[in-house]
C-alpha cells in the first residue's frame, strides 16, 4: 500500500524535478532536436523533451512510458507547447506500433531504468525502419574506478527510491550487444551534478 501510494503520488513529482536540472535539460537539447519523421519517444515521463522537438521536422510522435500518472505530466506539457502526441502506456517490452514504422526513436534518461532490456531493444529494434536512428543521452557507469565503486554501492539503494533507476549501466555496450550500431558518441561528467550521477553518453546509433 505505501510503496503503491509512494509510486503514484511521490515519484512522478520526484523524477519530474530531478530530471529537469539545467545540466540536463542543456542535454536534451543536443539530441531531441534531431528528431524527425515519425518519432518514438521511449520513457516520455513527464514530457521534458517536449519543448526541444523541432516540429518542422516531425510527422508524428509517440510517447510512451508505463506510468499513468507522468503521461498524464506529459500531457499537459504537450498541451502549453501546443504538441500533438500519441500516448502509449506501456512498457518498451511491448510496443503496440507496426513494425518498420518508425524514423526516429528517442531515448532520453530512460535506458537506466528498464527492467528487460533485451526484450525491450528488441522491440526498439522491430518498430525501425531499416534507415531509421536512436537518438540517445543517458546516464550511466562513470570511467573512473572510484566513482564506479560508488555507484554500484549506491545503486541498490538508489534504484529503490528513484523508480528502478540504475547509476552503474554501460549503455555503450547495451547498446552494442543488443545489435545497434553507435554514431558520434560523446561522454562526459555533467557539471554541477554529483559524478555518481552525472555521467553522460549521448549520440546516436542505428540497425
Amino acid at each position: 500500500m505505501i510503496k503503491k501510494a509512494y509510486e503514484k503520488y511521490v515519484l512522478p513529482k520526484l523524477l519530474d524535478t530531478c530530471c529537469s536540472t539545467k545540466p540536463i535539460n542543456y542535454q536534451r537539447n543536443k539530441v531531441v532536436p534531431n528528431a524527425s519523421g515519425t518519432v518514438l519517444e521511449i520513457g516520455i515521463g513527464s514530457g521534458l523533451n517536449i519543448p526541444y522537438y523541432n516540429l518542422s521536422n516531425i510527422n508524428k510522435i509517440y510517447g510512451l512510458d508505463p506510468s499513468e500518472e507522468l503521461c498524464d505530466l506529459a500531457l499537459k506539457n504537450a498541451n502549453h507547447y501546443d504538441v500533438e502526441i500519441d500516448f502509449l502506456i506501456n512498457g518498451a517490452e511491448e510496443i503496440k506500433i507496426k513494425s518498420k514504422s518508425i524514423d526516429t526513436v528517442l531515448i532520453t534518461y530512460t535506458l537506466c531504468s528498464i527492467s528487460e532490456l533485451k526484450e525491450s531493444l528488441k522491440e526498439i529494434k522491430r518498430v525501425m525502419k531499416s534507415d531509421a536512428t536512436i537518438e540517445f543521452c543517458e546516464h550511466g557507469i562513470a570511467p573512473d574506478l572510484k566513482v564506479t565503486k560508488w555507484q554500484n554501492r549506491v545503486n541498490p539503494l538508489w534504484s529503490k527510491i528513484f523508480g528502478g533507476c540504475n547509476i552503474n549501466r554501460d549503455i555503450p555496450n547495451i547498446l552494442s550487444d543488443s545489435g545497434f550500431k553507435i554514431h558520434n558518441l560523446e561522454q562526459m561528467y555533467l557539471p554541477s551534478t554529483p559524478k555518481i550521477v552525472g555521467y553522460n553518453y549521448w549520440g546516436t546509433a542505428s540497425i
